[in-house]
């Protein structure tokens, strides 16, 4: 009787684990999509800042500088929504595992 019971119990413990996994998992690529966004809003507001100096620069040497600066930080807030999305699409895919 006492190896059934234990038998039981390991057998719902298991169960009780592989069902937390993509649960795990899913908050784990959420918590991900958040920082990538977060990082990925952060670049497009240096962007937006950049321009804004490239717009309002003294000199045309100073305009390159600063549209290069731009160009580098929305391609930066482009490769984090990248990496946002995916993780999304991953947690969404765990999530629906459970």
């Amino acid at each position: 009787m006492r190896i059934l019971t234990l038998t039981a119990i390991a057998a719902l413990s298991l169960s009780l684990a592989a069902c937390q996994k993509p649960a795990e998992k899913a908050a784990d690529d959420s918590a991900k999509a958040g920082a990538e966004s977060a990082a990925a809003s952060t670049a497009a507001t240096t962007a937006a800042t950049d321009a804004s100096a490239a717009a309002a620069a003294p000199t045309p040497d100073a305009a390159k500088a600063d549209a290069k600066a731009a160009t580098d930080a929305s391609k930066m807030a482009t490769d984090h929504a990248d990496k946002a999305a995916d993780a999304q699409k991953s947690a969404d895919k765990a999530a629906a595992k459970k």
